[in-house]
């Protein structure tokens, strides 16, 4: 019997590119000093927080420098859920303030954006995602420390990335499954990590932070 050998092809999901990303973990922030009738709101749309790719662990740096913001100062636009034909609004202004990628926004006045500017003052939605490009990466090895002592491997963090735009989101993304993954998916280096293991590598970075 001839036994047939594996495949070559690369897996498609491999094949995606790296340095393109969406996470779903921010939120639409109530200050105490907002109008609440405003259609201006104050959201949060990234952090350190470790999150699980098809390739690894990913971290995004919020260090001095690491963002670029230039774009989402200069043209940055509110999106519903990603999609580029459904505008909701604008940002005002993004900075980085506790580690924490913020922003100011406002909302439209057409139907779309009236509708979905109703459900945030409800309450409704809460959630917002940003998709963003990363320039640079430091790879960090399993039981290694990176580079600025913060984080502990296995793990890549972006070093240098721009948040292309930000969405409001009416389904989050799992915080331990990343984009174009399903859970129990194999990491770059063909292990499987559960979930009790991302658990306890998320920990160690939320130490070291």
């Amino acid at each position: 019997m001839v036994r047939q050998q594996p495949s070559k092809t690369p897996d498609p999901i491999r094949a995606r590119d790296k340095n393109q990303g969406t996470r779903s973990q921010g939120q639409i922030v109530f200050r105490a000093a907002e109008d609440q009738n405003s259609r201006r709101r104050t959201i949060s749309f990234s952090s350190e927080e470790p999150y699980q790719r098809w390739f690894g662990m990913e971290i995004l740096d919020h260090s001095d420098g690491a963002m670029d913001l230039s774009r989402l100062n200069e043209v940055g636009v509110v999106l519903f859920n990603h999609n580029t034909d459904k505008v909701l609004g604008r940002v005002l202004r993004a900075w980085v303030e506790n580690r924490r990628g913020m922003a100011e926004i406002e909302f439209d006045t057409d139907d779309d954006a009236e509708k979905i500017f109703g459900k945030v003052k409800a309450g409704t939605l809460k959630t917002t995602s940003v998709r963003y490009a990363v320039d640079s990466w430091e790879e960090v090895a399993p039981g290694k420390t990176s580079a600025d002592g913060r984080f502990t491997g296995p793990c890549q963090i972006a070093r240098k990335w721009t948040p292309m735009e930000v969405s409001i989101v009416s389904v989050p993304a799992d915080a331990t499954v990343g984009v174009g993954r399903a859970d129990g998916e194999q990491n770059a280096g063909g292990t499987t990590l559960s979930l009790y293991e991302r658990q306890i590598q998320i920990n160690k970075n939320r130490h070291w932070r």
